[in-house]
């Protein structure tokens, strides 16, 4: 397998991820700044463009982040990030859904569509005018995330699942682009110091790391 990854959220979320399960892939860093993931080379391995990528074993591809992390438990289940019986993975795939929804979509969109723009405009659908509005969105979700972690460690309790790791990436991206965790969401805060103190948070923060 290969992983083709660069910097970003999504990129960092699927390195901390394998980071946490402890395994050896190897890894491509792709310059998206200067379109790397836009040449006729990559295009052909993914005609969408996006980072991070799997390239399996068959020479095939997967290119979401969620769906690249939930092959990899599947290929190596321990340790579990996800779940070891139906209802741990129900549980984790609910939470993932809901930051997905709640935050990531509208922090993302946010982002496009004001700071992101020169770089997204010319290649997707951004609308400058519900910039304020998502950046709303994604603060009331990141309130509601402090509401939800009230009296536990991880969003699944006590288990640091993929859920944690979505959020976690999000989180470091939201401080780096004027999109900060609220005031006074003072678990939300604790969260993030728990999961930042964890090795694969510092071996994801630079995509070169283990190139």
């Amino acid at each position: 397998m290969r992983l083709y990854q660069s910097v970003g959220p999504n990129p960092r979320m699927a390195a901390m991820f394998i980071a946490e399960k402890g395994v050896t892939i190897e890894r491509i860093f792709l310059d998206i700044l200067s379109g790397e993931n836009r040449q006729d080379d990559f295009l052909a391995k993914n005609p969408r463009g996006g980072s991070p990528c799997l390239e399996l074993d068959d020479g095939s591809f997967l290119d979401e982040s969620v769906a690249i992390c939930e092959y990899l438990e599947e290929r190596f289940p321990s340790p579990p990030l996800i779940g070891t019986n139906a209802e741990e993975r129900a549980q984790a795939r609910a939470a993932i859904r809901w930051v997905d929804q709640q935050i990531v979509v509208p922090m993302t969109n946010g982002f496009r569509s004001a700071e992101g723009l020169p770089m997204f405009q010319p290649r997707m659908l951004c609308v400058p005018e519900a910039s304020d509005g998502n950046k709303a969105y994604a603060r009331d979700g990141l309130e509601k995330a402090d509401i939800r972690l009230a009296g536990q460690d991880y969003l699944c309790g006590n288990r640091f699942t993929l859920a944690d790791i979505l959020l976690f990436s999000f989180v470091e991206f939201g401080a780096t682009v004027g999109q900060p965790i609220p005031e006074g969401c003072n678990n939300l805060k604790a969260w993030q110091a728990r999961v930042a103190s964890r090795p694969s948070a510092e071996i994801s923060a630079n995509p070169k790391n283990g190139l």
